[in-house]
């Protein structure tokens, strides 16, 4: 099935113009990140509706990712890897209050994106860019860790998930900034209709992506544009006008209107005449939350399980690279890729040297993004939960170390990331080390890892032995970061955010008892 999805994406953009590689000077940057938006949601990887004409278009006349991965199966790790070029266990986004579990940054956190950490648009200023992110942020909402801090010029958007709506006496709404203070909140002053679905956050955000565009370029600044957009996490939303269409239900209706806002996104590059000078990326942040399903989740496509998991359903991303003149049109790198490195990668394209006083996860795509006949780069991709390496790809080998999906108790209770899916021995719902014989899978010819390799087969030994030395030497020169989401408090919840003043939108906060946080899964 896979090989088949690969020839049929492979001759659905072999019509398309064709680029010629150039260089160019501080290219402008767009990073347009979905929210878990699965590797099957896309008409050019086999979805069966059809429903994203305008991706499709865009992988047509750009670079296909088939083997582009996350660093994390969750949100907020995955973010703080891309934006800082680093795996989750070494920039700070993980816990140690119990073995490879995940987390993330609900309102009760108290950690963040840790001051050690330099981001990617802290960086580009050394080139003149002038950055915005548009939609959630998701590592931090404590003053210290907000964008603005952390090297953004401007922000629209949200510091947390768009859960709610709540009572503001028992836990406030997610407010909603313009840079550094707050317009209103979710639910409130931006309407999230539970019921129907209905909103216009993604309208909203399209607006705020495009009145940037404009602006930097009438300025004649290098940009860096991070779209973090987040209708396909649940709970769904889509506007009126897109609401219903979908053969695919709500999901559908918000994928189709992330679709429409990328035609329009690329196509006022187009008009401006700087389509040839930006380069724009698209992926998403994990995979579908398939726990959410079946009317408010994706598709993983053929891979197992979803978000939360380390499986390839969880961690594997649709992934397209755009740039006209520069890009060949109609490509298809099968180069082993993650959102790190969209860091090491950007700032190559703007001529910075990265940081050199710290490990970098991220590789430098630029060979082959621009010439894509090169041979591809060998490396790595490993799968992180929490502080445990669960699992490594190398080739087209992929060995895990640990298995888990969840655990029996959340299971029980209706939580389930592998729906339908369940492999014997494989999507297990103990956490289950098989360091000394992984499970290894050949992902070209079982990319849904359901038939691990006969550990007395010669493919097996051969592959082990390739991959057990990568993995001793990760591990022996592995120095994790300092745990940032261990602690909670209900205190530093988003009760009186700056600007909350000016609105009468202030609340008061409760006296702080921290504990330390739980994470189920």
């Amino acid at each position: 099935m896979f090989t088949l999805i690969v020839a049929f994406l492979s001759a659905i953009i072999c019509c398309s113009l064709t680029g010629v590689p150039a260089t160019t000077s501080t290219p402008n940057i767009i990073i347009m990140l979905m929210d878990d938006m699965g590797w099957g949601d896309l008409g050019v990887f086999g979805q069966p509706s059809r429903e994203t004409p305008n991706l499709d278009t865009m992988a047509a006349e750009g670079m296909l990712f088939p083997n582009f991965y996350t660093a994390n199966p969750l949100c907020s790790p995955s973010r703080a890897a891309l934006l800082t070029g680093r795996l989750p266990v070494r920039n700070g986004f993980y816990t140690t209050n119990a073995h490879a579990r995940n987390s993330y940054t609900p309102q009760e956190i108290v950690g963040g994106i840790s001051k050690d950490e330099i981001l990617l648009p802290k960086m580009l200023k050394n080139k003149g860019y002038v950055s915005k992110i548009v939609g959630k942020w998701h590592l931090g909402h404590r003053p210290q860790h907000l964008p603005l801090e952390n090297g953004f010029d401007e922000w629209f958007g949200a510091p947390n998930c768009h859960f709610g709506p709540y009572s503001s006496s028992d836990r406030p709404n997610i407010p909603v900034y313009n840079n550094s203070e707050m317009v209103g909140r979710l639910f409130e002053e931006f309407a999230i209709n539970r019921k129907t679905g209905e909103s216009n956050l993604t309208q909203i955000y399209l607006k705020e992506g495009l009145d940037f565009i404009v602006r930097q370029n009438q300025a004649k600044n290098p940009f860096f544009l991070y779209w973090a957009v987040d209708a396909t996490h649940a709970p769904v939303y889509a506007s009126k006008n897109f609401l219903g269409k979908s053969r695919r239900g709500r999901y559908g209706d918000a994928v189709m209107e992330l679709d429409d806002s990328v035609r329009q996104i690329l196509s006022l590059l187009k008009n401006l005449r700087i389509d040839n000078s930006t380069f724009v990326f698209f992926t998403s942040d994990n995979g579908a939350a398939l726990t959410s399903g079946p009317y408010e989740s994706g598709s993983n496509g053929p891979f197992l399980c979803g978000k939360q998991t380390t499986f390839e359903g969880g961690m594997r991303e649709p992934a397209i690279a755009w740039w006209p003149g520069h890009v060949k049109g109609g490509t298809v790198s099968f180069q082993l890729a993650s959102v790190m490195d969209l860091y090491t990668t950007s700032l190559a394209l703007a001529g910075i040297s990265p940081p050199d006083d710290r490990i970098l996860d991220g590789l430098d795509l630029t060979s082959a993004l621009l010439h894509p006949s090169d041979t591809l780069q060998d490396r790595p991709i490993f799968f992180y939960r929490g502080n445990e390496m669960m699992a490594v790809r190398l080739g087209e080998y992929k060995a895990h170390y640990w298995t888990w999906s969840n655990s029996w108790k959340q299971f029980k209770t209706g939580i389930n990331f592998c729906p339908g899916q369940e492999v014997p021995n494989v999507t297990t719902h103990v956490q289950t080390e098989h360091a000394k014989q992984p499970l290894i899978f050949h992902l070209g010819r079982d990319p849904g890892e359901k038939f691990p390799l006969s550990v007395l087969s010669e493919e097996y030994l051969d592959a082990l032995k390739k991959i057990a030395p990568v993995v001793e030497s990760h591990k022996k020169m592995l120095v994790p970061g300092v745990p940032q989401l261990n602690v909670c408090d209900r205190a530093v919840m988003n009760w009186a955010p700056a600007g909350c003043e000016k609105l009468g939108k202030c609340l008061k906060a409760p006296q702080s008892a921290p504990w330390k946080c739980d994470w189920p899964h």
